[in-house]
């Protein structure tokens, strides 16, 4: 667990090289999910702070080792981990400090957004809409866009990112923001896992904890579902924005009268972020109240919530320790089309619990100049979520063939639900991608960080289908 330098220099943490009692579990550390690749690292480092990073860089290039990150172990693909590289896990930089002033907080990038953040701004009132899951480390859901709470009405949450400290290629700790290596900036805000650095602190900007917080459920038979999801796709940009909206195919969890145990059920979840709890119900009204709501077999009707209770909600359908294959589609057309084009994702995906087929609603809005620019204003996303490994081809292939039927409305797809080694789709418009490979081709010209992970042929921010000679 210790390695010679030629500058002498040890680390404060701990290094696992092949044949060390615990490299095995290291490579696989706080990894969610369970269906782990095959890929094997030539060490992993666990930093215990910024100099460790720093000297970690420095001894992959010593070595000729990529390096590759883990901030919180959500990543469907185990991106940190590359084969003879180095994985070097951030676990341990996970502080926090918040300004009462500026309201920014600085955080370590393994922080949690649900289970640490936001527990740790209640105490000063605030707020930052982290990841829907509670345990989602900020490092990589912040590098990927962020898809968090509201995303509908307040969009990316790397949008509040205000500056980063991060370690460049050469081993360098350097301040970014919008000023300052602006470039660096630039692509922290949803460069993905493709990142040519290690972001050490994030300074986000937060916001005032919601006083009129509150929440719906609404569960339909899945029979009902086009009917619903038409009316939600042309509908729901008339719906206030502070409403945090998304729709899903799922298989309910606990009894509903005249529901039959096991069958597919379709909601709608909404929380109001607003100021008072009378803004909330105005808020949800019009949702609740919708043209169907007497077809709904069950209606948790607008009631306060907290985050907690939230967070709860989401973990409920996103277990630990599970297998997951997944697939998202930023999507544009026709809600007619978009609903029919989706029939297989909602009526005839595998009846696994808690598998879901979700629809992520968002409001046309132009956002800050950042890597992630690429959205519409309905997302698909699949989660197929299992245990027996023998699954594992046939639920990749259903999947392929269902987001397939999407694919002429498909523009694009988010980094956190994808996985490129199965299907190569695009994640950033094209001019961002193409000044993306500039800044690491200035940055990184070593290749230094692990690019993006994808299968047999790299990736190269294409939809797969639409590339000449692909089949």
């Amino acid at each position: 667990m210790s390695v010679e330098y030629t500058d002498g220099r040890q680390f404060a943490g701990e290094l696992w090289m092949p044949g060390d009692p615990g490299y095995m579990e290291s490579c696989f550390h706080r990894v969610y999910h369970s269906r782990l690749p095959a890929r094997l690292p030539a060490a992993v480092l666990r930093a215990a702070n910024t100099d460790d990073v720093v000297a970690g860089v420095h001894l992959a290039r010593e070595r000729g080792w990529i390096v590759g990150l883990r901030s919180g172990g959500h990543s469907f693909p185990v991106w940190g981990v590359r084969e003879g590289g180095l994985l070097i896990d951030l676990a341990n930089l996970n502080d926090m400090s918040f300004d009462r002033e500026t309201g920014i907080v600085r955080v370590g990038p393994a922080i949690a957004g649900g289970r640490e953040l936001n527990p740790y701004l209640e105490q000063f009132g605030m707020f930052f809409p982290g990841g829907g899951c509670s345990d989602v480390g900020l490092g990589g859901f912040l590098l990927q866009g962020g898809i968090g709470w509201n995303f509908r009405g307040w969009g990316f949450s790397a949008e509040q990112i205000v500056a980063i400290d991060v370690v460049t290629a050469d081993g360098e700790l350097v301040h970014a923001d919008e000023k300052e290596n602006s470039d660096l900036f630039w692509a922290a805000r949803g460069a993905g896992p493709g990142y040519c650095g290690v972001i050490t602190n994030f300074y986000l900007r937060t916001r005032p904890l919601p006083q009129g917080l509150s929440s719906t459920l609404q569960i339909f038979s899945a029979d009902d579902y086009a009917d619903v999801l038409d009316w939600l796709c042309a509908e729901q940009v008339n719906f206030d924005p502070l409403v945090h909206l998304v729709a899903i195919s799922l298989v309910p969890q606990f009894p509903i009268p005249g529901h039959r145990d096991g069958e597919l059920g379709f909601a709608i979840w909404a929380v109001a972020f607003c100021d008072s709890m009378e803004e909330a119900d105005a808020a949800l009204r019009p949702i609740i109240g919708g043209p169907f709501a007497e077809k709904a077999e069950h209606t948790v009707p607008p009631h306060p919530t907290t985050l907690e209770a939230e967070y709860a909600f989401v973990d409920s359908s996103h277990p630990p320790n599970r297998r997951y294959r997944v697939d998202s589609a930023w999507v544009e057309g026709s809600p007619k089309a978009i609903t029919s084009a989706s029939t297989r994702l909602v009526l005839e995906r595998p009846r696994n619990e808690p598998g879901h087929t979700f629809f992520q609603f968002a409001l046309p809005r132009q956002g800050p100049d950042m890597a992630m620019s690429l959205r519409t204003n309905v997302m698909v996303g699949a989660y197929i979520i299992y245990q027996d490994a023998a699954d594992d081809d046939r639920y990749q292939d259903w999947l392929l063939s269902a987001m397939g039927e999407l694919e002429p409305l498909t523009i694009g797809q988010y980094w956190g639900d994808s996985d490129q080694q199965v299907r190569r789709v695009k994640c950033l418009t094209d001019d961002a991608w193409k000044r993306l490979r500039r800044i690491r081709a200035e940055r990184d010209p070593d290749g230094v960080f692990a690019d993006y992970l994808a299968g047999s042929v790299p990736f190269d921010n294409t939809n797969e289908w639409q590339t000449e000679g692909s089949s």
